[in-house]
C-alpha cells in the first residue's frame, strides 16, 4: 500500500467512524475550564461546532457535531484523537504546523511525527478549494482553546 492509499484510506476510516462526535454526550470533568466555538464554511456549507476541557493545562476533552463532506468530518475526528492529552502549547503547535501545510499547496510536507493521523490531509493542501474543509475544526478547536485557557 502506497504512502497516498495509506492517507486516503485514514481519511475514509475517520469520516465513516467520526471520533468524538456528539456534543450532546459531553459533560465537562470537575475542575475543568471550556471553551466552545461554531465554524461555518458558507461557500461549501460544512458546519463544526467543537467544545474542549482543559484541565491543569492539558485537553482533557474533546467534542464535536458538525456536517459537511468527507474531509471535513474525518479531520474533526482526526484532530479529536490527537489533541486529547495534548498540554495548551503543545496543541498550538500542531494547530500551528497543520495550517502551514495545508497553506502551503503542497510545498511543506507534514511532519507525521508532530501530526500523527492528520499528516493523511497533506494532500489536501493541492486543492485550494478543499484547504477550508480540513481547517474548519481546528479553526474551532484553536478558538475553543484559546477561550479555555
Amino acid at each position: 500500500m502506497s504512502l497516498d492509499q495509506l492517507y486516503q484510506q485514514i481519511i475514509l476510516d475517520h469520516s465513516k467512524a467520526r471520533h468524538g462526535s456528539g456534543l450532546a454526550a459531553m459533560e465537562a470533568p470537575d475542575g475543568t475550564s471550556t471553551g466552545q466555538s461554531h465554524q461555518l464554511n458558507p461557500v461549501c456549507g460544512d458546519e463544526v461546532t467543537l467544545r474542549l476541557a482543559v484541565r491543569d493545562g492539558k485537553v482533557a476533552q474533546v467534542a464535536w457535531d458538525g456536517a459537511g463532506c468527507s474531509i471535513s468530518m474525518a479531520s474533526a475526528s482526526v484532530l479529536t484523537d490527537l489533541a486529547e492529552g495534548m498540554t495548551v502549547a503543545e496543541l498550538h503547535k500542531v494547530i500551528d504546523s497543520f495550517r502551514e501545510v495545508l497553506r502551503s499547496r503542497g510545498k511543506v510536507q507534514a511532519d507525521p511525527e508532530l501530526l500523527g493521523d492528520a499528516a493523511a490531509f497533506e494532500g489536501v493542501a493541492r486543492y485550494a478549494a478543499r484547504v477550508k474543509c480540513a481547517m474548519i475544526s481546528w479553526v474551532a478547536a484553536e478558538d475553543a482553546l484559546n477561550q479555555a485557557a
